[in-house]
């Protein structure tokens, strides 16, 4: 069958990446998208030549118009909740992009949602599609570094404003509309914390199989004129020891170009080893007891239905499988109780219980 999907709300930059991904499948079909202004929906439109009948402004008018089978949400954190139930009463199966939601009352109102429906919701986090990642989880899958105890993670970019869709990148009078834009506002849950933590935890509770912390401490810079903070370091405490998550606007330059000093991805420390993981490189990082010296992994070549998002969530509608990793709410919640753990510890600057 052809999967009618369409996409709802462009607040993030990331609907057109996820727009493309549908565009080259070939077993799906953009039916429709919406956004309140028409602008925000122009580069897609001529990107994908889409007709003028199936652009619309009223994401009541798109859904009874287009019938899709599939929904992909993009909007602002604060909004994720209120999008996926406004959807969810429609009968569609839901992609939302990273990150989860605004807070844990969000999350739970959205897998409650979801369930009723019984159709399939999956949570994108693009970090999940990197080869050198999925390489990583694989070698900690066949004890290659025996139990991960440790999970340090550094991440982030320039900014949000140095690039659009596709990672085209901006001019300098773009970068500097930074009061117009939702990522730098408190109320729309903006911040590198929100835009990045979330990524560290999701993608560290899939490397932990679920393991949760008991405790996080977590500190943010306060950045003059601005509302929301542009680095933070955030510890967890768990039964076996520490992790670290870090998150950074403002890396001296963006990953998918340049690696930036520290370099943005993860290493992990197990009991027999160690794995580093680099965002975009082509290999990853090994130590053992039988190597301590180290050696290079090539990365895993990823293949069909495994190479992004639409691949692998069309794949699951058709086999029945359910979204398994950091693509699934059970694990994304893990890392919204340790996200909003983060935030309360940061705001009252004290270390904090894991909130339930």
């Amino acid at each position: 069958m052809t999967w009618k999907v369409a996409g709802i709300n462009f607040d993030h930059a990331h609907m057109g990446d996820l727009l493309r991904m549908t565009h080259e499948h070939p077993h799906a079909e953009i039916v429709g998208i919406c956004h309140t202004d028409r602008e925000r929906m122009a580069t897609a439109i001529d990107n994908f030549a889409i007709p003028p009948e199936r652009a619309f402004t009223d994401y009541r008018q798109c859904l009874e118009k287009t019938q899709p089978d599939i929904v992909i949400l993009c909007p602002s954190t604060a909004s994720h909740a209120d999008w996926v139930l406004r959807v969810a009463a429609y009968g569609v199966h839901v992609l939302l992009e990273k990150p989860f939601a605004a807070d844990l009352a969000g999350a739970d109102k959205m897998i409650e949602a979801m369930a009723k429906t019984q159709k399939q919701f999956i949570i994108n986090w693009p970090l999940r599609w990197y080869p050198c990642h999925v390489t990583a989880k694989r070698l900690i899958e066949e004890g290659t570094i025996g139990e991960l105890i440790e999970v340090h993670y550094y991440d982030g970019n320039r900014g949000p404003l140095f690039h659009m869709a596709d990672k085209v990148a901006t001019d300098a009078a773009y970068r500097r509309r930074k009061n117009e834009s939702w990522f730098y506002q408190k109320a729309e849950g903006g911040g590198s914390l929100l835009d990045y933590l979330g990524y560290g935890v999701t993608l560290g509770a899939w490397f932990l199989d679920g393991r949760a912390p008991l405790e996080v401490t977590t500190v943010v810079d306060e950045p003059v004129g601005l509302e929301v903070d542009e680095h933070s370091i955030t510890i967890c405490t768990y039964p076996f020891g520490l992790s670290k998550f870090e998150t950074r606007w403002g890396t001296f330059t963006d990953p998918w170009t340049l690696q930036p000093q520290p370099k943005c991805g993860f290493v992990l420390k197990g009991r027999d080893g160690t794995i580093s993981s680099y965002d975009y490189e082509d290999s990853v990082r090994v130590q053992t007891h039988e190597r301590p010296e180290g050696y290079d992994q090539p990365v895993d070549a990823l293949a069909p239905p495994n190479q992004n998002v639409i691949q692998y969530f069309l794949n699951c509608l058709e086999t029945g499988q359910t979204p398994q990793g950091p693509l699934s709410p059970t694990i994304c919640r893990i890392g919204q109780q340790i996200v909003d753990s983060a935030l309360l510890s940061a705001r009252e600057k004290r270390t904090v219980r894991l909130l339930p």
